[in-house]
């Protein structure tokens, strides 16, 4: 059996490489419904290269995803024919006719592709036989710079879902991140009960202009129902969708905001005493904690507090303590403000009122958090020195410092010197006992304390073309995977790994330290990285996706 093996894998390494006769391409649907993925086919019947076709032209229109490529070699009657396939998944950006243009290879061209896409609305078949579909909606779409809103996806499938996995939606400049888990349900749509997955996301965008959200793309498997009903193992399919784009308007901080900035759906301050302040005493301490609470805001957006405080207290400010969660679908934040207060004379000290600005995203106006003033009756204490504990007083310059001499016993003095040395050399004399008789030294298991690399990172910021992200990354896959500490990416470019990415690196450098704005397109970075590291980016491109199991 193994030389027969070994017979058939020399006859096909012996085969000439077939001369290239003919190249189609096809498309799966035509006409396709917006938020539809489209399958992209070429053929040629000969041995090609992976990267043989540039896909790339297509991007204008259509998300592309990554291609899959498969070849072939067959052997009839002594006769060999081989192919090569290339299958990739488009996702119209915008409804309306579209043109897939003639693809080259070795002197042969495919015939261009008149494609149509309608928005749902236009078919007739729109929310009917579809096993799959994505729904997405914002909140707000007219916001404030730093305002979080929160962007919702939902997915719907009639069927049985095996698996699948959903991209986070992508917004230039702006933070991004999940709220609380998925809630699964089900909805009736056109006369058809969908079961549905849903997801929130907290969109925070940090500058002012017009944007669009690009909407998350869903991968996953499913039963193939006309193949279930005739095989008892029914084979699963693939399915792409991706849900409609949302465009927002940012608007700039108002120019007669005063304070720091701060936009939420509702703020307010807590005061608290310990102990109660009914009966506060000269010289011992209280703790005054306010709380700073605001919805709808990151706690990393909650501003500082100014507290004024009048003469007559000593305080210890401790470092403001920051925290949030997710209650019922919305994000609350919160910051604790807590502060020693020692009284250092007896009579009334009146604590001003604390005023905070903030932005009502609710009504778009100026609101403010205040707590009263609150006015406090300090009991003195009798022969009590005034500002005793208030500040520490200076002594005068001129003035000569006298020290306190201190009884002293020459004879104990010696006796407990002599006794700490005694124990001082019987512990050196255990410690050599010890290390005389220690165990043989084994050999120490070889760790890696360096921070592995992802190659999912270095994707996400490709996408986001985010330039500082990426830099990053590239330094981490210097350290880890070459063992190389790299400081910049001039250095980077000088490894022998990198001389064919030496003028992207010198764009990416460009891009982050040019006088003028230069802008970084990650895509382009991306695919030349792929091109350098097919394997590690093949075994990580599926990393940026969070799972989704439905039951």
């Amino acid at each position: 059996m193994v030389i027969r093996i070994l017979l058939l894998a020399t006859l096909l390494l012996c085969l000439p490489l077939q001369a290239l006769t003919q190249l189609t391409a096809s498309v799966d649907k035509n006409p396709a419904l917006r938020g539809e993925s489209i399958t992209l086919e070429l053929q040629a019947d000969a041995r090609a290269a992976a990267d043989a076709i540039n896909f790339r032209v297509l991007e204008q229109d259509f998300t592309v995803m990554v291609p899959s490529v498969s070849q072939s070699t067959r052997i009839i009657n002594g006769e060999a024919s081989q192919s090569t396939i290339w299958k990739v998944v488009l996702l119209p950006k915008r409804s309306g006719d579209f043109t897939i243009p003639a693809f080259t290879l070795q002197g042969l061209s495919t015939k261009p592709i008149q494609l149509q896409v309608l928005d749902a609305v236009q078919s007739n078949t729109a929310g009917k036989n579809r096993e799959l579909f994505l729904q997405a909606s914002i909140d707000q779409q007219q916001l404030y710079v730093q305002q979080l809103s929160y962007y919702q996806v939902t997915i719907y499938f009639d069927g049985d879902l095996q698996r699948g996995s959903l991209s986070e939606p992508q917004l230039e400049g702006a933070g991004i991140q999940q709220v609380g888990q998925d809630s699964e349900g089900t909805e009736l749509v056109n006369g058809i009960r969908y079961r549905t997955i849903t997801r929130r996301y907290a969109i925070t965008p940090q500058r002012s202009g017009n944007f669009t959200i690009a909407p998350p793309t869903f991968s996953g498997e499913m039963i193939d129902r006309d193949n279930a009903r005739y095989n008892y193992f029914a084979r699963t399919k693939t399915v792409v969708q991706q849900a409609e784009p949302i465009d927002i308007e940012v608007r700039a901080v108002p120019d007669s905001f005063p304070g720091s900035w701060l936009v939420a759906g509702l703020v307010t301050l807590n005061e608290e005493w310990s102990p109660d302040i009914t009966s506060l005493k000269q010289g011992e301490p209280v703790t005054r904690t306010i709380t700073l609470s605001a919805v709808d805001v990151a706690e990393n957006q909650l501003p500082e507090l100014v507290q004024a405080f009048p003469d007559g207290l000593r305080l210890y400010q401790e470092q403001p303590q920051a925290k949030s969660a997710e209650r019922n679908g919305r994000l609350v934040a919160q910051k604790i403000f807590t502060t020693a207060v020692i009284a250092t004379k007896g009579g009334e000290l009146v604590l001003p009122e604390v005023k905070l600005p903030w932005w009502n995203s609710q009504t778009r106006q100026l609101a403010w958090a205040t707590l009263p003033a609150r006015t406090l009756t300090v009991e003195a204490i009798a022969d009590a020195p005034v500002n005793n504990t208030a500040t520490i007083p200076r002594p005068d310059a001129d003035a000569a410092v006298t020290p306190t001499p201190e009884k002293s016993d020459a004879w104990r003095w010696n006796h407990i010197s002599s006794i700490l040395l005694a124990l001082w050399l019987a512990t050196l004399l255990s410690a050599y006992w010890l290390w005389q008789r220690r165990p043989a030294p084994q050999q120490a298991v070889a760790t890696s304390s360096r921070v592995k690399f992802n190659s999912a990172l270095l994707k996400q910021a490709c996408q986001r073309n985010d330039a500082s992200q990426a830099k990053a990354e590239l330094l981490r896959f210097a350290h880890q995977q070459l063992d190389q500490r790299c400081s910049s990416l001039t250095e980077l470019a000088a490894l022998p790994g990198f001389a064919g990415m030496k003028a992207e690196l010198e764009q990416l450098n460009a891009a982050l330290y040019a006088n003028a704005d230069v802008s970084w397109q990650g895509a382009d970075f991306w695919q030349k990285w792929l091109q350098r590291q097919p394997a590690a980016a093949n075994s990580n491109q599926a990393a940026d996706l969070l799972p989704l199991y439905p039951t």
